[in-house]
Formats: C-alpha cells, structure tokens, sequence
C-alpha cells in the first residue's frame, strides 16, 4: 500500500500524550524508526504538537501525533501548551500514555485517563525508561506496558498491541455514494470552476466520490455549471451530484425526478453526523438581530476575495434572515471549548478532518445545545430543496 493510498483524514490517529521529560518524543522516534520529533533533557522542548502521516508495519497507514507535556504550567505559554494538547483529544483514535517508570504515574496522568475514559477513546498506558528500574517481576499488562525507548525493549510488542486496537475497532467500511450504485448507474457531477477551484486539481470530495463512482462500475460525467442543461439532453444520470454554492442554478436545471444532493451533504452523512446537523438547518429561519453565527472550516485554505465562508455565507444568511447577524470565523484545528455565545455554527463539509474530530465538534455543540448545520445543508435549506438534497439517503 503506497503513502498516498489513503487520505489523512481516513487513517486511524494515534496521539502520545503525557508530562514533560516522560519520553513521548524518544517513543514516537522509537516506534517510527526516524526523527520525527525533537529529543531533549531539556524539560518542555515539545511545544505545538507534532503531526505526521506515515506507514509502520505492523500498523499500516497512520497519523502519529506527539504532543507538548500535560503539566507545564509554569507560565501562560506552558498553559498554551497544554491548551493544544488537550485539542488533539479531538481527533484522537488511540490514545498512548507515556509515564517515566522511574517517577511513576502523576495526578496529571489519572486525569487524562479519566477524560479518555469520558470521550470513550482506546488507551494504552505505557511505562517508559524501564531501564532504570529493576524490571524483574513487571509483566506487561492488556492496557500497560513497559518500554524503554532507549533500548528499545518492548517497542515491538507496543507495536503490535496498537494494531490489534486498530484492527480489533476498525470501523464497518462506510462509502460517500458508491453503496448507492448499481454497475452502470450514470452520475452527473457538476464541479464549478470559479475563482475559489484550486488551480490544476479538484477538491478532496469531489475527487474522492468521483472514485467511488469509479469503483462502483458505474460513469461519471464532470461538468461546470453552465454545461450541465445540455448534458442533461444527452444522458438522463440517476444521480445529480453539485458543489453547494451552485445549488441555487442546478435546482432550476435539473428535473424533480433526477434526485440532487451535494458533495458537502454527502461528506456529512459519511461523517457520520448528518442528523444531528440536520437539526441546526431550521435555526437559520431562527436567527434574531445581534445573533452571532460560527463559521467554521477545517481546512488552513488561503482566504479568496469571494471566500464561501467569510464572504459568501454572511451576505446569504443576512439576505435570507433580514437580520442583522455577527459573524466570526475559524479554521484548521481552532473551535472553541465554549459555544455559548454562539446562536448557530456553520461548519464545512470536514474532508480534512478525521471522522472522530468531526463528530467531536458536533457533540461539543449538541452538549452545549448550540444548533449546528454544514454549508450543504445550510445552501440547501435556504435554496428551499434540502428535503429534495436528503432523499437520496431515503
């Protein structure tokens, strides 16, 4: 399997947490067989956390994450530190918990463990630096190891006690579009090429469907906005598939007995939360003057000047509300703890995150009992076709 086979939203995150000095760095070092991460005596040298898409046998593809030390709170950029590090927990699949063997686990630790626990994440707790202790007697444990990333003891069976958890929770295959696809079946994807297309490429989504249409034996016909008429003269697709921002123009197109939805509305569902996001479209009719509406993206794109969620959305909500709204705006791994003072969260489609940071998101705000929809279903609803956009889920 090549590096680029699977996306690095698709791959199981595995993330090292523990205190400062308990060996994180010289473990993810150990266990990926390169210097992925700074190694130092010097207490703190991690700082943001380190990211990195990579394949270890017997793991397979994965994302290795090492994180800054969970007590340096000395000052307030310790305090940072740990703030970034407590964000990973968003997107963490398997948690690693490095402890000094020669300290011993810390109430910093027991918390951590507790909050994996909460968030129902899979945990190891791993006991580093066995080789300054007398290691007689200590037998490796379901949920405890003993390791020294000096060594190299026991790397090998840490190794293999992380695949089995991927394996052993690896979830039920799941597919954007192509368990709703007959060998055969024609599917129309209309794939604006505006001032926001990246040059030379289409975005995650569309390429993505594109090959599961592939793989379902069935066509694909790409197509800008203002071809899609006279494709429909010559083919009649069983699907319709549009980027959101052109629903407004392909719903008038496109016959009500052709179902049309979007890549975005079908990234939610394949994420796992399109319910839940369902229940934040009818709040948008909802919205009162000085209300103020998230948008968030998940990816670090540069901001056009016609930017879909800075520019676009805030003149689309405010024409369809009549309201005077505020808007603010976050990207990449930034969404706050707090969503109190939020009356709605628009969020992207989410194809660079992992399906565990976006249902993290969703859950914080349900919790919160801040309503929340993604821009598919956000256009939709205010075009007047959601209903028309879900029935190919029906």
């Amino acid at each position: 399997m090549s590096l680029t086979s699977i996306t690095k939203s698709e791959r199981p995150h595995i993330s090292f947490f523990g205190c400062t000095n308990s060996g994180k760095s010289s473990l993810v070092n150990g266990i990926t067989n390169q210097n992925l991460a700074v190694v130092s005596d010097v207490r703190g040298t991690t700082t943001d956390p380190v990211e990195k898409a990579m394949e270890i046998l017997p793991l397979g593809p994965v994302v290795i994450i090492d994180t800054a030390g969970i007590n340096d709170k000395d000052n307030s950029l310790g305090k940072l530190r740990i703030q970034k590090t407590k964000q990973v927990l968003d997107k963490t699949d398997i948690a690693v918990l490095v402890i000094d063997s020669s300290i011993g686990i810390k109430d910093e630790d027991k918390e951590l463990i507790e909050e994996f626990k909460k968030r129902k994440i899979n945990y190891l707790v791993v006991y580093n630096k066995s080789d300054l202790i007398n290691t007689i007697n200590i037998d490796n444990k379901d949920d405890v190891l003993y390791v020294s990333a000096k060594n190299g003891d026991g790397i090998n069976e840490l190794k293999e006690k992380l695949g089995h958890i991927i394996n052993e929770h690896r979830r039920e295959e799941k597919f954007i579009i192509r368990d709703k696809l007959n060998a055969g079946d024609v599917v129309i994807l209309v794939i604006p090429i505006d001032e926001s297309a990246p040059k030379g490429r289409i975005i995650l989504p569309q390429q993505n469907t594109l090959r599961e249409i592939l793989d379902a034996h069935a066509s694909a016909i790409c197509c800008q906005t203002d071809e899609l008429e006279s494709v429909l003269k010559v083919v009649k697709p069983k699907y319709v598939i549009t980027d959101s921002q052109v629903f407004n123009q392909v719903k008038s197109i496109v016959p009500e007995n052709i179902i049309l939805t979007s890549f975005s509305i079908l990234m939610a569902n394949y994420k796992g939360s399109l319910n839940k996001l369902l229940d934040g479209a009818n709040q948008i009719s909802k919205l009162k003057d000085g209300d103020t509406v998230l948008i968030s993206e998940g990816c670090t794109h540069h901001r056009q000047c016609n930017d879909i969620g800075t520019v676009k959305f805030p003149k689309w909500i405010k024409d369809f509300s009549k309201k005077n709204v505020n808007f603010e705006f976050t990207q990449g791994g930034e969404f706050p703890q707090d969503l109190s003072k939020y009356s709605l969260i628009i969020h992207c489609g989410g194809c660079m995150l992992n399906e565990q940071e976006m249902k993290s998101r969703t859950k914080r705000a349900v919790e919160q009992g801040i309503h929340i929809v993604n821009y598919g279903m956000a256009i939709a609803y205010m075009n007047g076709i959601l209903d028309r956009a879900l029935k190919i889920f029906k």
